[in-house]
């Protein structure tokens, strides 16, 4: 059984423990920049049913290259393609699901224009283009139509200023500039990728007196496919292209994501409206390229602290420079942002098929829109495989087949700028959801490359591995377990936020997310990038779209056993294991500290879980041996509503949207987890009396959790 303890401790493998929890969650995915760490192994593939080999006999990597194509060829910003959705919901109709359309009116802002500029101290300027290379080998980089390089829900402003290089932006980068002595009041920041989110550098140099903010990426993120190690930049090789800009929302999504001006309710037409400054910037921000970047950097060179003597992780990156902190006396960055307000409809693509079992519900989702025209990975890898996932279902549903639960397919819109159509959605239907969700499972950035990995709460651990035993990874004699194995050394990630599943995590419905990515050999996927493209992927990415297709027939495989199998497929068992390994993980932070916290109840708390974990299985194999339809259903009902007892106690401090006491994303990260998020973050915030208190209500929220399975 697996579970998320890290169980080796060898140095390799903390830092891809170390890598993952920083970048593997969310929409980000980024790349993994390590070597596969397990030596090669070949498990049998196991038996299909006849409905299992239907499945995955329908799915195929030519008809997900066409979807890909389309996708791929039309800009879709948030709200900005109707047409998209109502071709999805299509789609889905010609393979016999019940299809529609729902939608929301979002407050957006779109770019109007921007501008940059370097004033040396000698008077000369530097201009950086601020612009992706149109590629004569990529036809999309040439679009008329190709959306400029910036940031969703960025303020506008304009600021001339001296600045300063913060680091990868986190509060501990801002803690030790303000112990060197850096001035930051009315600087501008130049911040690398990497680390927290980016909304989340935004609002620490924002709380920090500076007045703009500038984001490149660092070829360091690349492992050894630079142009440095010898490689050719894309188009023509694997590495980078120095033009590539990541755009990307500064919504601050560790406070709340969604419509930032409906936290908690539905953005309808007519809906109220709240202020949103506690989680939109009020200071502008421009995201630009490592080759626009590198001279703006190269200024600081002498002054202030050089790089590596700042000691801080992640400070120094691979460009020829030294990343020294700065200012440069009488060298100035002049930025001009300005964007549009706007209310604007989305659109959510949903289809049905129902079940025999009515309260009972699987939900898949993807997201739709991107940031580019392109987005061949990321969102339109996973709307490929989910387009390729109705059709096959398509294929059962003609032969008679309905599954036991309900299964609800998800096209969303506006995941980019802040996940709003998933979060909009869940919000107007969480009395259903609350009812009848079983899980929801999410594919956003599906394949950049041909390594498989998941995140997922506990209970979905065990199904999610032994389905990977019935997929043949990439047309090979390997099995998907073997080749995630062999990457990932079996661990499973924790989920934090960044993705449409964080609505559904934090209002009680476990969650899984998936996707197959790179490793420091494989070609760089442009993230949020023009580079994300149909070319990219077909030449570099995913030739031949095997790593699509196998995540295709994973997702479909995962789909079908939980929507079919008569007892819920979960593991109770591994979900108390991992209670019981957080719970060690919070003794070690309680330890690091001078603090002193009693941890009795939630010690209680945890040890209940378990045993009624233990009965509870024990009832679901008494119930399938006496082949008890009503024992089953009571059981089923206890599986599918036990993490309700999760979200029982309120929110967290200042970030009440989410609720899940056992893991959130951190405060101070936005996409990576925190585990026990009430007490850890109180802990480290030096506050014993709120982490005292959240020892009571974790206890209760697992209490709660142990009651709704007790037999």
């Amino acid at each position: 059984m697996l579970s998320s303890k890290m169980w080796h401790r060898d140095s390799q493998y903390l830092a891809f423990i170390t890598f993952f929890f920083t970048c593997a969650t969310a929409c980000l995915h980024v790349r993994f920049t390590q070597q596969p760490l397990t030596k090669r192994q070949d498990t049998p593939l196991l038996a299909l049913t006849p409905e299992e080999n239907t499945l995955v006999e329908a799915i195929s990597n030519r008809t997900i290259s066409e979807w890909s194509y389309y996708y791929t060829h039309g800009a879709h910003l948030a709200g900005q393609n109707l047409t998209m959705a109502e071709w999805t919901a299509d789609r889905w109709r010609d393979s016999g699901w019940n299809s529609s359309i729902i939608s929301y009116e979002v407050f957006l802002k779109n770019p109007v224009n921007k501008s940059l500029s370097l004033t040396y101290s000698n008077g000369s300027i530097y201009q950086p283009s601020l612009e992706e290379a149109v590629l004569d080998q990529d036809e999309t980089t040439s679009y008329p139509n190709r959306i400029p390089t910036f940031h969703g829900y960025s303020a506008s402003g304009s600021e001339t200023a001296e600045f300063v290089y913060i680091g990868r932006g986190q509060q501990s980068d801002f803690a030790r500039l303000i112990e060197l002595g850096v001035p930051l009041e009315g600087k501008i920041a130049i911040t690398k990728y990497g680390g927290p989110f980016r909304g989340l550098k935004v609002k620490n140099a924002q709380e920090n007196g500076m007045v703009g903010v500038i984001m490149f990426t660092d070829t360091s993120d690349d492992g050894d496919i630079t142009e440095a190690n010898g490689y050719a930049a894309y188009p023509d090789g694997p590495a980078r292209n120095p033009s590539a800009v990541q755009r990307g929302s500064v919504q601050f999504l560790s406070t709340y994501p969604g419509d930032p001006t409906t936290p908690g309710y539905p953005s309808k037409e007519g809906s109220p409206r709240a202020d949103s400054s506690s989680v939109l910037p009020r200071i502008p921000s421009i995201p630009i390229s490592y080759a626009d970047a590198i001279p703006i950097l190269a200024t600081l060179d002498g002054y202030g602290i050089p790089g590596p003597e700042v000691n801080r992780t992640g400070w120094v990156g691979a460009l020829n420079v030294s990343y020294s902190t700065g200012p440069a006396p009488g060298t100035t960055i002049s930025m001009t942002n300005l964007m549009e307000d706007t209310y604007t409809p989305i659109w959510n693509s949903i289809g049905i098929i129902n079940g025999t079992v009515a309260d009972e519900t699987i939900v898949i989702g993807n997201h739709r829109d991107a940031w580019i025209i392109g987005g061949a990975a990321d969102p339109n890898s996973g709307t490929a495989i989910i387009v390729e996932l109705a059709k096959a279902f398509g294929s059962l549903l003609s032969q008679g087949w309905r599954p036991k639960r309900n299964i609800v397919l998800a096209s969303w819109d506006g995941e980019e700028q802040g996940l709003l159509g998933s979060t909009e959605f869940v919000e107007e239907y969480i009395p259903w959801l609350s009812q009848t969700a079983v899980s929801y499972l999410n594919i956003d950035i599906g394949a950049s490359g041909p390594w498989p990995y998941i995140e997922a709460t506990p209970e979905l651990h065990t199904v999610a591995t032994d389905v990977m035993k019935k997929i043949s990874w990439m047309d090979t004699n390997r099995t998907m377990y073997d080749v995630w194995l062999e990457y990932t050394d079996g661990y499973i990630g924790v989920l934090g936020s960044g993705s449409d599943y964080a609505a559904f995590l934090h209002r009680g419905i476990g969650s899984i997310d998936m996707g197959a990515g790179g490793s420091a050999t494989e070609p760089i996927y442009h993230y949020h990038s023009n580079f994300d493209s149909y070319h990219w992927m077909s030449t570099f990415g995913d030739p031949g779209f095997l790593a699509h297709k196998s995540m295709a027939q994973y997702l479909s495989l995962l789909t079908y056993n939980l929507a079919s199998s008569d007892s819920i497929q979960f593991d109770l068992g591994n979900y108390a294991t991992a209670l019981e390994n957080y719970y060690d993980d919070l003794l070690s932070t309680i330890n690091s500290t001078s603090q002193t916290l009693d941890t009795t109840p939630l010690r209680s708390a945890i040890d209940e879980f378990s045993t009624g974990a233990t009965e509870v299985q024990a009832l679901e194999k008494q119930a399938v041996t006496a082949n008890d339809p009503e024992l089953l259903t009571l059981v089923n009902h206890k599986y599918r509503d036990f993490q309700r007892g999760f979200v029982s106690q309120g929110g967290l401090p200042n970030r009440e949207f989410y609720r899940h006491l056992i893991f959130a994303p951190g405060i101070d990260t936005g996409y990576a987890a925190t585990t026990y998020p009430g007490i850890t973050e109180a802990l480290q915030a030096g506050n014993t009396s709120l982490a005292a208190e959240f020892v009571r209500k974790t206890a209760d929220a697992i209490l709660v959790a142990a009651n709704i399975i007790k037999t």
